[in-house]
């Protein structure tokens, strides 16, 4: 994580900036990684994550609760489909 802040030095939001970065960047090299990596990447991306669930105040089961709640709401990705996009009306 490029950053001419010291960690002891970041603000709560210049450590929440700093992790969406990290995490955007991991997202990124697991998206290029071959797949023998891939597990590996994914590591650091949940790693990232957990780092920010714990600075949003929550526990990962509160998090893991949320993303329940959206499968439940919105479906998963079990039989591989995709919403593309969405169009707007108005």
């Amino acid at each position: 994580m490029a950053t001419s802040q010291s960690p002891a030095s970041w603000t709560k939001r210049g450590y929440r900036s700093a992790l969406v970065a990290k995490l955007i960047e991991e997202a990124q090299e697991a998206s290029a990684a071959p797949a023998g990596d891939l597990p590996t990447e994914l590591a650091d991306v949940l790693e990232v994550m957990q780092a920010l669930v714990s600075d949003l105040g929550m526990t990962w089961e509160v998090f893991l609760s949320i993303a329940a709640g959206k499968r439940a709401e919105r479906g998963a990705f079990d039989h591989r489909i995709f919403l593309e996009y969405v169009e707007l009306t108005g």
